[in-house]
């Protein structure tokens, strides 16, 4: 078990992030006596979704300082209509609620418990958390998702990523009905993923892809939406220079885009060695900003004539440039 850097709220709560990040372990560890609801597999979450009102029958008969923990609840997004109603009239406060995807509850207008729940997010493992143990190059080729750093051999790490792919396309994406043609959206991933921290041209990808350019759109909401990706937005300073305004897109954990990338089977291009390590850094800002609460933004910055910082921090007139 790593030691986290996130700290555990003391009231209701949403813990996002992808699969195999970690939430489950964590919460184990950190509610060892709560009330599990597993959502996984798939005959709870039909027994849920068909009756919610099971919930409310189950936690009545807890104690109200007892936590309640319900794991997947995009599966069952008509459980939080209960959870609302037993924070509101029953005085319960202690849910713990995990997602590893936001798609569902953002568009089937789902009961985010309007406030009451404070949103959390969880990341692969920062080198912090690992006590800076793991040699660079092994993060930067098979990433910091858990089952990566623990896995015995480089082969045991491939196999799990390529698994790690496999999985998102098949559980994630088929099983939640995101997408209708995995064919598609396939050859999408593989093109996107070759794109990685680039500045993000749509119409590109699509021709590459051999895919219409609203439908790579939506894929990409579909990356976003299962946490899978983030956009680095281009930071436009009221400056005399032209600047580039694209946003780029970065996947969550350089294992994964290398598994994506097809870079375990094949020579990647000359310059990833580069882009691995952009998203390496990246997933280490992002998950300090996070994990400490600073207050700030995020971005790149970039000219037309090719000068460019990777990461821009500014928070008021306070900048940092990496």
């Amino acid at each position: 078990m790593f030691p986290r850097d996130l700290a555990r709220p003391k009231s209701a709560f949403f813990l996002f992030g992808p699969r195999g990040t970690g939430k489950s372990t964590w919460l184990r560890a950190e509610l060892p006596g709560a009330h599990l609801i597993n959502l996984l597999p798939a005959d709870a979450m039909l027994r849920y979704e068909r009756e919610p009102e099971r919930l409310r029958g189950e936690v009545l008969t807890l104690p109200r300082d007892r936590w309640v923990v319900i794991d997947e609840v995009q599966r069952a997004p008509r459980l939080l209509d209960e959870v609302h109603y037993l924070m509101e009239e029953e005085g319960y406060k202690k849910f713990a609620l995990t997602g590893s995807s936001a798609r569902k509850l953002k568009r089937g207008a789902a009961n985010l418990l309007a406030g009451r729940a404070v949103v959390r997010n969880m990341f692969p493992l920062t080198a912090h958390e690992v006590g800076f143990d793991v040699p660079a190059r092994r993060l930067l080729k098979f990433g910091a998702l858990p089952m990566s750093v623990t896995a015995g051999s480089d082969d045991s790490r491939e196999d799990f990523l390529r698994a790690y792919v496999t999985t998102y396309l098949a559980e994630e994406v088929k099983a939640e009905a995101l997408v209708r043609d995995l064919g598609s959206f396939g050859r999408f991933l593989a093109v996107a993923a070759l794109a990685a921290g680039q500045k993000t041209n749509v119409s590109s990808i699509a021709r590459d892809a051999g895919v219409p350019r609203d439908t790579v759109r939506g894929y990409f909401e579909v990356l976003i939406d299962t946490l899978v990706g983030t956009w680095l937005e281009a930071h436009r300073p009221r400056a005399r220079v032209k600047e580039v305004a694209l946003p780029k897109f970065y996947w969550f954990d350089p294992g994964v885009l290398n598994a994506a990338a097809g870079a375990f089977d094949q020579p990647p291009p000359a310059d990833w060695q580069g882009v691995l390590l952009e998203h390496y850094l990246l997933h280490e800002l992002r998950s300090y900003i996070h994990y400490a609460n600073v207050r700030g933004s995020l971005g790149y910055w970039a000219t037309p004539s090719g000068s460019e910082v990777d990461f821009v921090f500014w928070h008021g007139e306070r900048m940092v440039a990496i």
